[in-house]
């Protein structure tokens, strides 16, 4: 006997198991769910779905997610162009943005260097940081990077880049524990952290 009643049923839950963090029993639940909701909700969820997949950008200054070519926050006139924050993804931009304590302007890598994944300096948004640093007013840019052994790397690789470059380098006081990823930080210490920046070049172990 197979283990669903329907094929359709099968697909669906495995397409769901697809997602991180979501198993077969879990991708069941959600699946059952939506065979509830009104067939006008379902349609509505797809479609949002493969709107978003098709639709979304990336900022041509940040690497931000965006729904036009230049992102909300790089298009306020109202932030402090002069500081770049660099990030490692689109989630941290929304930590930070939600601590309210930051408004100058981001640079998402889309990763870090992580040589036992494969991923080297060229895989990530490094050189677009450079270019940006050389041919802005930037005056500061913030290396607040994940406190894990491949963050730490990323940070020293791209404060080899910049110490020449005439920009002060700093990052994250060390309010947030060794290991830990900003998504997962409260509000307030990031924040803390944030405001209590420090000269990276202090951070660096002799």
């Amino acid at each position: 006997m197979d283990k669903y009643p329907s094929k359709l049923l099968e697909n669906a839950v495995n397409e769901f198991s697809k997602l991180p963090g979501i198993g077969q029993r879990s991708a069941l639940r959600l699946v059952l769910h939506l065979l509830r909701c009104d067939i006008n909700e379902v349609n509505s969820f797809g479609n949002s779905i493969i709107q978003l997949r098709n639709e979304i950008k990336h900022c041509c200054i940040c690497n931000n997610i965006s729904d036009t070519e230049t992102c909300s926050i790089c298009s306020n006139t109202a932030r402090n162009t002069s500081i770049i924050c660099v990030v490692e993804n689109i989630r941290d931009v929304m930590s930070i943005e939600n601590t309210q304590q930051f408004n100058g302007l981001y640079h998402v890598l889309g990763g870090i260097i992580s040589p036992m994944d494969g991923i080297g300096p060229s895989n990530i948004e490094i050189e677009s940081l450079i270019k940006r640093v050389e041919t802005g007013n930037i005056t500061e840019v913030i290396l607040a990077l994940s406190t894990t052994m491949e963050g730490d790397t990323t940070n020293f690789y791209i404060y080899r880049k910049l110490k020449n470059k005439n920009v002060k380098i700093t990052t994250l006081a060390r309010g947030i524990s060794v290991g830990d990823d900003l998504e997962y930080t409260d509000e307030i210490t990031l924040g803390r952290s944030l405001i209590n920046r420090v000269f990276y070049e202090n951070q660096i172990r002799p």
